[in-house]
């Protein structure tokens, strides 16, 4: 986008050499011969960067400097001097000049002057609206995000929250599964009772037993006392199964009977307890094929999917990813008392064209590490993880000049629903959503491809 300049020096005909400069290299210019004209046009004009000479009549460029910054911190100001002294330097920096340059004006270096000039306003400009983004664009429970997605994502949580009814959250890793449920269960009706939440992967089906409905005292060595399960604990309020497609099959047998009859039994004890409270689940898998492949049993299945809510990945949330990437920045700046604002304008590109395949927790990882590295006011592309630095998007090619380069139709089909089950994290449901297939067909398609 083109940036427009003002140009303030008492000699007219030194006015229009530099505006038909800058004018060649894409900036649209006006000029003004005193400075009091130049403030005059700034009030009723829009200028992205001011260049002055510093000796003019009246008012010189150091006080018309000085006005500008007091009146428009955002609109950055070029000094023109003769006098190439430091002294000269040093008063155009401390009235507040992004830079001066010296005379014989050099076309060129004015010009890289200005646009570097006008990169820093826009970044200004840019943090600016991402900083007031962030206030607008909270959906359900101050979840960023303003994508058609996340639009989606608030919508449904707004309907279902006061619902009693089983919620199976699905998404990739790291994506912000448990914020989800958490949300729900602060805004909903049972927020004054506990959230319990515990990972089905992260144990053993001995422990996990034990972990969720509690065991009696002797129920085996270390079982010293008795201790009420999560479903106890969580009395009134939300249990939270994190990672279920990864519970043991004869551990799902005994969660179904509890989720039918809403009571437990401890491990060892003689006794049932009653509960009351709402379960959220949550997986990265494809429960629909594991139901298939008798991994996950289909009664369950049913039971926790009452509602299903589908967490979009960071790959397909647009502008989300600058979105977050600002509210990192403020987190982790205030965090370790650094004056960090925001992220740079090749940093943005940067962050817009990588696919994270980590989702959201790859990006306030890398966020963090930038936050912390960083010797600079905004976050540059050095700052970032090397393989984000890296990163080139892969693409199919399939055109080329030599007829010999050129792909069959079986191995675009290959490449592609390869690129396809990619990029939906290889939920074989959802990628046979994606190609218009059912399931059946995408498995023998996959088995043909991995055969060949």
């Amino acid at each position: 986008m083109s940036k427009a300049v003002l140009i303030v020096d008492d000699d007219a005909a030194m006015c229009e050499m530099m505006a038909k400069g800058l004018a060649r290299m894409g900036f649209p210019c006006e000029f003004r011969t005193s400075a009091r004209e130049a403030l005059a046009a700034m009030e009723t004009g829009t200028f992205d960067v001011v260049v002055t000479d510093l000796n003019m009549r009246a008012m010189n460029g150091l006080e018309l400097c000085a006005r500008i910054v007091a009146d428009r911190p955002d609109v950055p100001v070029v000094v023109i001097t003769a006098f190439g002294s430091l002294e000269t330097a040093i008063g155009a920096i401390r009235a507040g000049a992004y830079d001066f340059v010296p005379k014989p004006v050099d076309v060129e270096t004015l010009a890289l002057t200005v646009a570097r000039a006008a990169e820093k306003r826009a970044l200004r400009e840019e943090v600016r609206r991402l900083r007031q983004a962030l206030t607008e664009t909270r959906r359900f429970d101050q979840m960023i995000g303003d994508s058609t997605p996340m639009r989606k994502l608030g919508a449904l949580l707004s309907q279902i929250v006061d619902a009693d009814a089983s919620v199976l959250i699905m998404g990739e890793s790291g994506t912000g599964k448990e914020l989800v449920a958490a949300a729900l269960h602060r805004m909903g009706p049972r927020k004054t009772a506990p959230f319990v939440a515990i990972n089905c992967a992260a144990m053993p089906e001995p422990l996990l037993e034990s972990e969720l409905f509690g065991h009696a005292r002797g129920a085996f060595t270390d079982a010293r006392a008795d201790r009420a399960g999560l479903f106890v604990q969580a009395e009134g309020g939300t249990l939270f199964l994190d990672e279920i497609g990864d519970m043991p099959l004869t551990m799902q047998a005994k969660l179904l009977r509890a989720l039918q009859e809403r009571k437990v039994r401890p491990v060892g004890g003689d006794r049932e307890i009653a509960f009351d409270v709402r379960v959220i689940a949550a997986t990265n898998r494809d429960l629909e094929t594991a139901v298939a492949e008798q991994r996950f049993r289909e009664d369950l299945y049913f039971r926790v999917n009452v509602i299903q809510v589908a967490v979009p990945p960071l790959r397909a949330r647009g502008n989300d990813v600058l979105l977050l990437a600002q509210a990192f920045v403020e987190q982790f700046a205030a965090r370790s008392a650094k004056k960090v604002t925001g992220i740079g304008t090749a940093t943005a590109e940067r962050l817009l064209s990588y696919q994270w395949p980590g989702n959201v927790r790859e990006l306030q990882n890398a966020i963090e590490r930038a936050v912390a590295v960083t010797q600079f006011a905004e976050i540059h592309v050095d700052d970032l993880p090397e393989r984000i630095r890296d990163y080139h998007a892969s693409h199919i090619v399939v055109a080329a000049e030599d007829p010999s380069e050129l792909s069959t139709m079986e191995e675009v089909e290959r490449r592609y629903i390869a690129r396809v089950m990619q990029a939906v994290g290889g939920n074989k449901t959802l990628a046979a959503r994606v190609l218009g297939l059912d399931r059946k067909t995408l498995y023998n398609k996959l088995a043909k491809h991995d055969g060949d």
